[in-house]
């Protein structure tokens, strides 16, 4: 199987299934003598581990990270860093009645379709227990864009339920189990979550991602762009069907003059106004926050009798069984923050190469 790197310079290349004995990174491209260590990348990967509410999988995995190579006496070498993380609560029995059936809404036809063999277990490489690994490659990409940068990610709507932006408060979102910045809406997802869990049912959500204190400068124009980047790396984690920068699909219902982010001199260099352009122009960064959204379906296992075939062709029903998200979205902010930070930190080394 082909395309499981990402990145120019800071290069990351995921390997293992959802119930094979393990899964982890290989990292290319980090600099020597950066402070690491497992304990570093340990908190992030907690963020985003199963079974830390009723309202994602019940699936037991510690997701204890091994750092297998690459660093000596608390430093990074340079060299080649290599990350594990063991799986310890497979149940692949509870995939067994799906061997020979395609699950709708899950790449179980197109991995067939493609290689003629799928791993039924849990999805194999599709499954979204393979961005473990990818929040791994993130911590070490924040160690190398230092703690001048910023990431921060949040839940901003889940099914049909928005947040009231003018109550988005960043410390509300560790108060409750959905990264909620808007502590009413928070409740309300409770209820709505609770409703859909019980009905076997699941619902997607919307995930904003920003960083800040990106320089200005970093990204390329036409084919290196910092924003086409950021898009294409939201939109290759697990049931990410649309992604936008800054407003996004909302500047097509903006005027020029509403939607152009004006400029006034600073003592820092300039100040922008506003940042409808999500801290991205010509596909170099602005100074501004940088700020991603992207939207995750809804989770496709679900206790509801659906309609699909067999691999012989045949019409059948298939109910999925398993610990499941009712909204995968959650979990999936740990995961967008990860996404930002390799491409920032791929950006960072590209721009360092270049204009020194």
């Amino acid at each position: 199987m082909s395309a499981n790197s990402f990145g120019t310079l800071f290069r990351v290349t995921t390997w293992g299934e959802s119930h094979g004995p393990a899964l982890g990174a290989v990292v290319d491209g980090v600099p020597p003598r950066l402070a690491l260590d497992e304990a570093f990348i340990q908190g992030f990967l907690d963020k985003r581990k199963p079974g830390t509410s009723r309202f994602v999988t019940q699936r037991r995995e510690s997701d204890t990270v091994e750092i297998l190579s690459g660093v000596f006496e608390g430093q990074t070498t340079g060299t080649s860093l290599s990350l594990m993380i063991r799986n310890e609560d497979q149940r692949s029995k509870d995939y067994s009645e799906i061997a020979a059936k395609f699950r709708p809404g899950h790449a179980d036809y197109t991995y067939w379709a493609k290689y003629g063999i799928r791993d039924y277990r849990g999805g194999g490489r599709s499954s979204a227990r393979e961005t473990a690994a990818r929040v791994a490659a993130g911590a070490v990409a924040r160690r190398v864009l230092g703690d001048g940068v910023t990431i921060r990610g949040a839940v901003v709507q889940i099914g049909p339920h928005k947040i009231d932006r003018a109550k988005w408060d960043w410390s509300a979102c560790g108060e409750n189990p959905f990264w909620c910045p808007d502590r009413d809406m928070a409740a309300k997802w409770e209820e709505f979550l609770d409703a859909t869990r019980k009905a076997g049912s699941s619902a997607g959500a919307v995930i904003e991602v920003v960083a800040d204190g990106v320089p200005a400068g970093w990204g390329a124009p036409i084919y290196g762009k910092l924003d086409s980047d950021l898009a294409a790396a939201m939109m290759g984690i697990n049931a990410v069907k649309g992604v936008e920068i800054g407003d996004g699909f909302a500047a097509a219902e903006l005027s020029g003059e509403a939607n152009a982010d004006e400029m006034r001199a600073g003592n820092a260099g300039p100040t922008f106004l506003s940042n409808h352009a999500g801290g991205i122009l010509g596909g170099i960064s602005t100074g501004q926050p940088v700020v991603v959204r992207f939207a995750v379906k809804p989770t496709s296992s679900i206790l509801s009798p659906r309609r699909t075939i067999d691999i012989d062709g045949n019409e059948t029903e298939i109910v999925t069984k398993g610990r499941h998200d009712p909204c995968v979205g959650i979990r999936a902010v740990p995961v967008g923050e990860a996404m930002m930070a390799c491409v920032l930190a791929d950006h960072k080394l590209r721009h360092r190469a270049q204009c020194g």
